[in-house]
């Protein structure tokens, strides 16, 4: 299931910007945070994408959106300018950012790449 982040939820489950200066990653498993908008053609193509991605990789992948239009905040803190903005967090490491709408292949391919995930 995709869970909707909020400025709170997001200091809890990805990054705490309050606390925090340097990137310390909150979760215990790696993460896609998808920013999107309601209104944005190209997302709602990743939406039904990520729902499957979520089913597919329960328990290994925790798969959250943010709504740029509500948490501007976060988006800025990621200087999210087009969206989608996919950005992929390993358990380890610096996050990186993809932007568009992503084929399935894409994301698996990153899942693999990036998170470590299979």
């Amino acid at each position: 299931m995709v869970e909707h982040l909020t400025n709170e939820t997001f200091k809890e489950k990805v990054f705490n910007f309050d606390e925090n200066k340097e990137w310390k990653f909150e979760g215990d498993k790696p993460c896609l945070i998808d920013f999107y908008a309601d209104w944005c053609g190209p997302c709602k193509v990743v939406a039904p994408i990520l729902e499957e991605l979520a089913d597919e990789y329960e328990g290994k992948v925790d798969i959250y959106k943010v709504d740029t239009d509500k948490e501007r905040k976060i988006a800025g803190m990621f200087g999210i300018q087009s969206i989608p903005s996919l950005l992929f967090v390993p358990t380890d490491g610096q996050p990186q950012m993809a932007m568009g709408a992503l084929p399935k292949d894409t994301f698996v391919k990153a899942f693999k790449e990036v998170l470590k995930v299979e």
